[in-house]
């Protein structure tokens, strides 16, 4: 039997589809309004980073949910901005790892307040349990397709 309640149109994909695209494109208009010319999908690089530098090409598509040509177009771009250099491994040539440069490491403070700035405008009259009841329902959700031994 479906838990499924809801009607055709209102599929949880699309209400979470349309939540997680107004997130994205507010946090991009107030990333401009604060004058940085970076990405929301370059910060998801540079937040991995800043997290754990010198990480392979590899390990950043995962953590970024992005396939390799993606992920490469996003960090030739970062590297023309200047903010990473790609190095190669000294174990493993044919890896190549991606270190933060200087320039990148002040970033992280204002795009961190940016992005809780955004979240604070987002979740605005929600209240703490209905937001952990979502994050706990989103995570289930996620487990069920990525680990169906889990169901």
């Amino acid at each position: 039997m479906s838990n499924n309640q809801f009607k055709r149109g209102e599929l949880y994909s699309v209400i979470n589809g349309m939540a997680t695209t107004a997130v994205a494109r507010r946090l991009q208009k107030n990333y401009r309004t604060a004058g940085l010319e970076i990405t929301i999908e370059q910060w998801s690089v540079l937040y991995h980073l800043w997290k754990e530098d010198e990480l392979s090409q590899q390990e950043l598509g995962i953590r970024t949910f992005r396939d390799k040509a993606s992920i490469t177009r996003l960090i030739d771009n970062l590297e023309k901005l200047g903010l990473v250099t790609r190095v190669a491994s000294t174990t493993d040539r044919r890896i190549n790892k991606v270190c933060l440069t200087d320039a990148a490491k002040p970033l992280q403070q204002i795009t961190y307040e940016l992005a809780n700035q955004t979240m604070n405008e987002a979740l605005q009259n929600i209240s703490k349990e209905e937001i952990e009841t979502v994050k706990n329902v989103l995570q289930r959700v996620y487990d069920n397709l990525t680990h169906p031994n889990l169901i």
